[in-house]
């Protein structure tokens, strides 16, 4: 696989203490808390994902397949066994693990990942149980139709609903971009299934004919973000532009977010995608960045640990190497910051863990998962 980033310093130390403000933009940077940033885990191989389990361990999801846990604070040596194979190439990879909303009563979790071979792959979803260390009774419940030829842009975000239903980012294969506006496909769609992978009653376009009744929203590019938040009842998405036109989007169903009939970027040969930044019936992202950050990984932040942050966006950008901070008042962007640059680092995900700190994940073959506390100078 070509490598997507450059072999980076270990970071040294137990910690690294920093009171870098970033660059704000229509924020209150008299108001940015100072902090301090500690390795976690160091030495991944392209991490992608990371999830907290109810014991106080995590799941740091590798990209070529394997699953790493931290217990104690530490990174234990062994991989979770069992995992299915997956289509790592370029993109293609293991992405996103999840738990089940009653996890701690059925042991389940599910996997987004890159499926098949080069001529024919796409998006898959299996749900699997998991005892700590292995999982067992693997069940595909979602391969995305049709399949393509191209290891890129395969979405493959995970994120429940109240209703114990699952939202599962599909991209749009990159050289399939037309495909984003077909309700007979699940290229560029955002699709919702039950937790045995059965499209509910009540999606959007169940019963139409010639439609996907899996299909929630369309008209994606390449969905590398995605969350519910409890409190405003939102689902918030990002997604990938070419050069330009990376978008955080408020998620309805049966909406069309205009991939690639509408956007603000273009081409990477430089050639115009379209001549429409808006259209009837499509629908506007809640902000855009021209130039591409390059959006990965999202949490909207609850916690205690950063009150000044508390109800904010926080996005990890590859391109950028730094976390992008979205002020949000009353539901709208009111600034933006970045954060972390000092790091030099791709940044693949960012989370909230639930002792409220940030957790951040960096890219490449030498990846990191670093917790962001309280302190420094602000």
């Amino acid at each position: 696989m070509a490598k997507r980033a450059r072999r980076m310093q270990a970071l040294a130390g137990a910690a690294i203490a920093v009171a870098f403000l970033g660059a704000v933009s229509g924020s209150h940077a008299q108001d940015a808390p100072g902090y301090n940033i500690v390795p976690v885990a160091e030495g991944l191989d392209h991490p992608w994902s990371l999830t907290f389990m109810p014991d106080g361990s995590m799941l740091v999801v590798e990209l070529s397949g394997h699953i790493r846990v931290v217990r104690d604070g530490a990174l234990t040596g062994d991989s979770v066994s069992g995992v299915p194979p997956v289509y790592f190439e370029s993109q293609g990879g293991l992405f996103d693990v999840l738990l089940d909303p009653d996890f701690d009563e059925n042991g389940f979790v599910y996997l987004s990942y890159a499926h098949g071979n080069p001529d024919s792959n796409g998006t898959r979803v299996t749900r699997a149980h998991f005892d700590g260390t292995t999982l067992s009774d693997l069940k595909v419940i979602f391969d995305a139709v049709p399949t393509k030829d191209t290891p890129v842009h395969y979405g493959g975000r995970l994120a429940f609903l109240p209703d114990d239903t699952l939202l599962v980012t599909v991209g749009d294969g990159f050289d399939y971009r037309e495909e984003a506006q077909k309700l007979n496909s699940h290229l560029g769609a955002i699709i919702r299934i039950d937790r045995s992978g059965n499209a509910p009653d009540d999606n959007p376009f169940v019963g139409e004919e010639d439609a996907r009744p899996e299909i929630w929203s369309y008209g994606h590019r390449n969905q590398q973000g995605l969350l519910y938040d409890e409190v405003s009842g939102r689902v918030y998405e990002h997604e990938h532009g070419a050069q330009g036109g990376d978008e955080i989007n408020i998620i309805e169903p049966g909406k069309n977010y205009g991939w690639p009939v509408i956007t603000w970027g273009i081409d990477y040969s430089g050639a115009r995608i379209s001549p429409y930044t808006e259209y009837e019936g499509m629908e506007q992202p809640l902000l855009h960045w021209t130039p591409s950050i390059a959006p990965a990984g999202f949490t909207l932040y609850r916690g205690d640990m950063f009150p000044q942050w508390k109800g904010d966006l926080f996005v990890g950008a590859l391109a950028g190497q730094h976390v992008r901070r979205v002020d949000m008042e009353n539901g709208e962007p009111v600034g933006q910051e970045e954060l972390f640059g000092e790091l030099g680092k791709r940044i693949r995900d960012v989370r909230t863990g639930p002792d409220g700190y940030l957790y951040v994940v960096t890219d490449g073959e030498d990846g990191s998962v670093l917790r962001v506390e309280p302190g420094g100078q602000s």
